[in-house]
């Protein structure tokens, strides 16, 4: 009885009726916290977001980043050990942010180019915040202080790097996928020639005009706006009806007890909580801390950009569940990622913090 109780199918069905009650129980507090959501989107995500969507739309049908991933070949390999293409998905998931450096993995191992093992550590390393998030939305938008961004760059794409390291030592028996020798040393003669071939033939391939392709990234971008929007606003209601009926404050006192053992402000609890369901919500709490100091909100918007959230990791197992990759390591490279770009943040501190 207990195995037909614990299966996924039935957690997942019981939660949502939870949810469901609770939504019906706390109306008020339901919609106040959707409104609030929609808000935080509108005012901070939509501009932050919208234009760089459009254009990493745009780049990648003008072939950009065919030309990046080509000349990152000869690194991924070696350093990751993940094929040259993966520099591909490496370019795209710094630049593009979560959850597109998992979507590229799950249609590289459908094409075959990767196998299991090589895609879970492509997925521990490429999934990570876009830099205009970043800089615009939790630097400038949450935290009003410029400054703060080398320090969170470093940590957090830092980490990043750090996370593709250790991935390099998982599963190492597992055999790599065959090298392509003829293709690898036509491209060895001139790496510059061949990633201008890339792109060449990136653009050949995509054949849209200026027009259309302008048009179809910006329908494509507000396609993902409506998705973001749509997680920030429901993650909002369920961290609301929650708080409601008690459970966070249960997991803040939890956190609480924790900070305490590291010596750490209590009053970072609420950012930690809230950016375990959802990143925005996690680093706008962040932001808005008050009686800490600025090192240890910074240290606490990192953690939540690494770890990425429930609505991010939601993203990404729906994408992994139709392919052969598991859940479990990207999991736990993301939380080893959340740890690593917390210490490094009061490891660079002093050099590259904003000094005050």
């Amino acid at each position: 009885m207990l195995r037909y109780l614990i299966h996924p199918v039935v957690l997942v069905a019981s939660t949502a009726l939870v949810l469901a009650l609770l939504l019906a129980v706390f109306p008020e507090s339901s919609m106040t916290a959707a409104i609030r959501g929609i808000s935080i989107w509108w005012e901070v995500l939509f501009p932050a977001l919208f234009p760089f969507f459009v254009i990493s739309e745009v780049l990648l049908g003008f072939g950009i980043v065919h030309f990046f991933g080509t000349l990152l070949d000869p690194m991924m390999r070696p350093v990751f050990r993940v094929p040259g293409i993966g520099g591909f998905v490496m370019t795209m998931g710094f630049v593009a942010g979560y959850p597109v450096g998992a979507r590229l993995s799950a249609q590289l191992y459908d094409q075959k180019l990767i196998n299991r093992t090589e895609g879970e550590r492509l997925v521990a390393l490429t999934t990570s915040s876009d830099p205009i998030f970043l800089i615009g939305a939790v630097a400038v938008g949450f935290f009003h202080n410029a400054a703060l961004v080398p320090v969170l760059v470093v940590a957090h794409y830092g980490g990043s790097v750090l996370i593709g390291l250790l991935m390099r030592f998982y599963d190492r028996g597992a055999p790599a996928t065959p090298v392509d020798v003829r293709k690898k040393a036509d491209q060895s003669n001139n790496r510059l020639a061949a990633a201008f071939m890339a792109m060449h033939k990136a653009r050949l391939m995509d054949a849209r005009p200026l027009g259309k392709l302008l048009s179809d990234a910006i329908a494509a971008a507000l396609r993902l706006m409506m998705v973001v929007g749509g997680l920030v606003v429901f993650f909002s209601v369920v961290m609301e009806v929650l708080t409601s009926a008690g459970a966070i404050s249960v997991i803040t006192s939890m956190v609480d007890a924790l900070f305490r053992l590291f010596g750490l402000p209590a009053s970072l609890s609420p950012a930690i909580v809230n950016g375990l369901f959802e990143v925005t919500l996690g680093v706008k709490a962040a932001g808005s801390t008050t009686g800490s100091q600025l090192v240890h909100q910074a240290a606490a918007a990192a953690w939540v950009l690494s770890w990425g959230g429930l609505s991010v990791h939601a993203q990404v197992v729906s994408l992994l569940s139709r392919t052969g990759m598991r859940y479990k390591p990207f999991l736990i490279a993301r939380l080893i990622h959340g740890a690593i770009a917390m210490l490094l943040v009061y490891l660079l501190w002093g050099w590259l913090g904003p000094g005050i």
